[in-house]
């Protein structure tokens, strides 16, 4: 199923490498002067109350850091293209899209905390709003003006005999990207967690739209550019990372988890894996379901289940450092992302073999 298509243009692998490479560059720059003009600007992250007390500490850290993971990226997707020859697609620029609207109503949001000096930014309903607004634009443009299916999928777009039709899959589009960027915000509570945790989804999107490019079978027309935008979070990522590891230098903030999520979301929907995000981002799912499980504990019995939610401040309360948390959490996505990629490898393997 290669196909002499990926025999012919060895040289695309270079896209992947130059958005990666470059996104990374520009992030680890652009973060570090991003720091000091927040810090000249005394723009800091106001602390809720409700958190474990060694988190007081980070009270006017510099925050909005998701800013340089979005312009990062964004230059590595493009610089990539130009350098390399590779042509822009509409799926491949409406996930970029996707990514950049969901990191402009993050920083709105980051922006009224800090300019306000307090912890709750937009109202949730406000911020709501302003998410669904972005995702339907994105999933009623991606399902007129691209060959998106519309086939409820797993590991390829015909896994499942269960067409949602346009409207169908619109909406289903909409509570995806709500939900998966929810997921990234709640775990994106100890320095470096969601930063470093996300770094696995992209990777395994990397792969993903690479090998459906190499596989035409998958029919997913613009895998190629949906693997450079992969990349390009990636690269943007790590190169935040580098300053966002424990102890932080900066916070991404909601610009910086809502852009992850949603570039997470619009991946899954446009390589035909969406129920495969659910196991690539299990440590979101993880995160998400023990805040259910607490709060739903609480309506109903008046007790709680976990001294804290997110589950990430149960351990912390529990004694366990907060480096200790971070990591051990890093190796649970990691280990998720792994049983997802083996998955959609072993489906391969099956429609493959005689």
């Amino acid at each position: 199923m290669g196909g002499p298509r990926a025999r012919r243009r060895p040289g695309r692998v270079i896209a992947l490498l130059l958005a990666g490479g470059l996104a990374l560059a520009a992030s680890l720059l652009a973060t570090r002067y991003l720091i000091d003009w927040l810090q000249r600007h005394h723009v800091g992250q106001p602390i809720h109350e409700d958190v474990p007390e060694g988190h007081k500490v980070k009270a006017g850290k510099p925050t909005m850091g998701g800013i340089g993971i979005v312009v990062a990226a964004v230059i590595g997707y493009a610089v990539a293209h130009v350098r390399s020859g590779l042509v822009f697609t509409r799926s491949g620029l409406l996930v970029m899209g996707l990514i950049v609207g969901a990191g402009t109503v993050g920083a709105l949001d980051d922006w009224i905390k800090v300019s306000q000096e307090r912890n709750l930014g937009l109202s949730k309903r406000a911020k709501s709003l302003g998410l669904i607004g972005v995702a339907v634009a994105f999933a009623v443009v991606t399902v007129a003006y691209t060959s998106v299916h519309t086939q409820l999928s797993f590991t390829r777009f015909d896994f499942f005999d269960v067409d949602l039709h346009p409207v169908g899959w619109v909406l289903w589009a909409v509570l995806m990207i709500l939900a998966v960027t929810n997921g990234v915000n709640l775990t994106d509570g100890l320095d470096g967690l969601a930063a470093g945790s996300s770094i696995f989804g992209f990777i395994a999107y990397t792969v993903i739209g690479f090998w459906a490019f190499r596989n035409p079978g998958y029919q997913v027309d613009h895998a190629l550019d949906l693997a450079v935008v992969a990349s390009a979070m990636l690269g943007a990522t790590a190169g935040f990372l580098w300053w966002n590891a424990a102890p932080a230098q900066i916070i991404m903030g909601d610009t910086g988890a809502l852009a992850i999520g949603a570039g997470l979301a619009g991946l899954a929907l446009t390589t035909n894996t969406q129920l495969l995000l659910a196991i690539i981002g299990g440590l979101y799912v993880f995160e998400t379901m023990s805040v259910v499980l607490q709060v739903g504990s609480f309506r109903l019995f008046g007790k709680r289940i976990f001294r804290m939610a997110p589950i990430h401040h149960h351990y912390e309360l529990a004694g366990w450092p907060e480096t200790t948390v971070i990591i051990r959490f890093w190796i649970l996505a990691g280990l998720c992302t792994a049983v997802a990629l083996g998955l959609f490898y072993a489906d391969f393997v099956h429609l493959t073999t005689p």
